[in-house]
Formats: C-alpha cells, sequence, structure tokens
C-alpha cells in the first residue's frame, strides 16, 4: 500500500532511540507529515498515576493559545433567557429537550463541545452512557457546565481552542493541540501550555516521576519520543 510505504519512510527518519527536545519534535512531526489532508498532531503521556483510585484521576481544561487550527462547534443545552443569551454569544447549536432526544434517537453529533446550564443537568446527566464515551460529557471542571450569565466566556474560549484532558484506565492522556498546517512554532506554544497544565494538576497522591513518557505524532504518522524533562524545563523556563 502506498500509505504503507510513505509511513515506514517518515519512520525511518526518525531516532527511535532518542528522545527528542519538544521544538525538535514538534518539527519533525510536521516534516515528516505524508497524507493529502491537514493532520492533527496529538500529545499522548504517561503518567505515573493509578486510575484505580479516585484521588489519583487527572482531569482539567486548558486554553490552547494558537487555537486548534480548526473551527469549534458548539452545542449549548439551556432554556428560556440562557439560551437567547447563548445564541447571542455564537453558540451554533441551541436547545435542550429537543436536542437530547435527537442526540439519543439519530445518534446526531455534528459539534465538538456541549456546555449546559446546571439547570439542565439532570436530563443532559442520563444521556451519560451516550455521550460519556465520546468525551462529550458537560463537566463543571472542564468549564462546559456553567451558569447562563458565564456562556459568552464559556463559548469564546471553547472556539478560541479551550479544551479538556483526562487520564483513561491505563493512566494516559491524549490531547490535540492543533494542525500541522499551524507549524512547529504555534505548535510548541500550544505543546507548553498544555504541559504546564497537566504539570499543574497532579494528584497529590501520586509518587515518582509524573510523566514518564510523552510522544508526539499526527494522525497518520509514526510516533516521536519527547523528553519529559526538556517539557518541563521548558515550562518552567517560560
Amino acid at each position: 500500500m502506498p500509505t504503507g510505504r510513505k509511513f515506514a519512510a517518515a519512520r525511518e527518519k526518525i531516532d527511535s532511540t532518542k528522545l527528542y527536545a519538544p521544538q525538535e519534535a514538534l518539527a519533525l512531526a510536521t516534516e515528516l507529515s505524508f497524507t493529502n489532508f491537514d493532520e492533527t498532531v496529538e500529545v499522548h503521556m504517561r503518567l505515573s498515576i493509578d486510575p484505580r483510585h479516585s484521588d489519583q484521576q487527572v482531569r482539567d481544561k486548558v486554553l490552547l493559545p494558537r487555537g486548534l487550527g480548526r473551527s469549534v462547534t458548539v452545542l449549548v443545552i439551556a432554556e428560556g433567557d440562557d439560551a437567547r443569551l447563548a445564541q447571542g454569544a455564537g453558540a451554533d447549536y441551541v436547545g435542550s429537550d429537543d436536542v437530547l432526544e435527537k442526540i439519543e434517537k439519530e445518534d446526531w453529533f455534528d459539534y465538538d463541545v456541549i456546555i449546559a446550564v446546571p439547570e439542565m443537568m439532570g436530563k443532559v446527566g442520563k444521556m451519560g452512557r451516550v455521550l460519556g464515551p465520546r468525551g462529550l460529557m458537560p463537566n463543571p471542571k472542564a468549564g462546559t457546565v456553567v451558569r447562563g450569565e458565564d456562556l459568552p466566556r464559556a463559548i469564546e474560549d471553547s472556539k478560541a481552542g479551550s479544551i479538556e484532558f483526562r487520564n483513561d484506565k491505563t493512566g494516559n492522556l491524549h490531547v490535540p493541540i492543533g494542525k500541522v498546517s499551524m507549524g512547529a512554532d504555534a505548535l510548541l506554544e500550544n505543546f507548553s501550555a498544555l504541559i504546564d497544565a497537566v504539570r499543574r494538576s497532579r494528584p497529590p497522591s501520586s509518587k515518582g516521576t509524573y510523566m514518564r513518557k510523552i510522544v508526539v505524532t499526527t494522525t497518520m504518522g509514526p510516533s516521536i519520543k519527547v523528553d519529559p524533562v526538556a517539557a518541563i524545563n521548558l515550562v518552567v523556563a517560560a
């Protein structure tokens, strides 16, 4: 397969034994992109947490200073004045029972973020089995459950590149930080913001080296190992 050959060629240009500096890793990832579409650049981290314990969960949000390199579609679950405020603030979709029914019955997911007001969470919560696996369940810590007066800011932040990160069942994080077309410098700014946010979200009960492994990759590209010490120093020196 042509894609297989291109992937192999890209992988040959990466030293699998080397821990790259963040700038070098991101430059290499963008340089080796071989697809005919604008790939997403992703960061994957292995953390020294035990996700079986409730006090060792890593979940927060970060506003990527250079955005995600694409438009973000926002759905707001609200009624009455809150719904009208959301519409005026630029939400792409606004609704309540009608929207929740459409999600459940029609598998409707033409949006990237769901923001809800607290009054609607009793109904939204019942959709957890549908929204949870897709990472769409509103959550106060992620800034996606807000009071009506805070809707404009929440919508603005989501469209500007505010994203949630949370560990999976194996204690890893998987976070997009932008598109290849943004270039290594812009991606480095986003990478630094993410590293800083993850660092600040360290559970007090976690032991040992917190960020054990970091890799960057594009949607279809090979993984590039990043030196965790260099990643932390990048943030500390800023």
